[in-house]
């Protein structure tokens, strides 16, 4: 009797634990947790100074606020021959649609680099490569080592170095707003649902509430 009382006693304990990491269970791993956290309370984007494929360099959150756009942002590195390339195909097919639906104006597509290699020339040959309109999709290499490391725990990409001097690292699509804001995660193959994110937000950027094509919250 007391192994079973004890047993019950070490369930009931493991539920709560569970329950705790898990949302009360309504996330079952903590990324999607996280996700969802994202969602109710946004995270702020640190500062990180970028270069360009022009060879210009920026202020990360002042490129978001003098632009305007709501954002889509992945991260990749140039060298990549993998999972990289199939990313870049899908935010191909992101820019596509962006541009099928006339959001330009309103929605763009970064992707940042964290491979401290990178330089303006890799993104340019990059871009070209990846089919980019420059006036829908930039491409940017984070700079400083400190700030490259916070802009990629916030974002939650994990970069592993690989033999030959590849990377392993997760992906996904990220939507962030003209004030700085990451709001909302989505899967990388699910760009469809990228979109629906992003229009989702443009309600809360003054001036482009109204925008056509811009729907509910998905």
């Amino acid at each position: 009797m007391r192994w079973v009382i004890s047993l019950v006693v070490a369930l009931a304990a493991g539920v709560g634990v569970l329950f705790g990491l898990t949302n009360g269970f309504a996330a079952l791993t903590a990324e999607t947790a996280r996700r969802q956290d994202i969602q109710v309370h946004p995270r702020e984007i640190p500062s990180a100074r970028v270069l360009a494929d022009s060879g210009q360099q920026h202020s990360l959150r002042q490129l978001l606020h003098d632009d305007g756009r709501v954002a889509i942002v992945n991260f990749f590195y140039a060298r990549c021959i993998s999972l990289c390339l199939a990313q870049g195909s899908l935010t191909e097919r992101l820019q596509d649609a962006i541009k099928a639906e006339g959001l330009q104006d309103r929605l763009r597509l970064i992707s940042l680099s964290f491979d401290p290699r990178d330089d303006a020339q890799d993104l340019a040959r990059y871009s070209v490569r990846m089919g980019a309109d420059p006036k829908v999709w930039q491409f940017y290499t984070l700079e400083d080592p400190i700030q490259r490391k916070a802009i990629l725990d916030l974002f939650g990409i994990v970069v592993v170095p690989a033999p030959l001097g590849e990377f392993e690292h997760n992906a996904a699509f990220h939507v962030v707003t003209p004030g700085g804001q990451l709001v909302r995660v989505v899967d990388l193959d699910d760009p469809g649902w990228a979109l629906k994110a992003a229009k989702s937000a443009l309600a809360a950027v003054p001036g482009v509430a109204s925008s056509p094509g811009a729907g509910g919250q998905p």
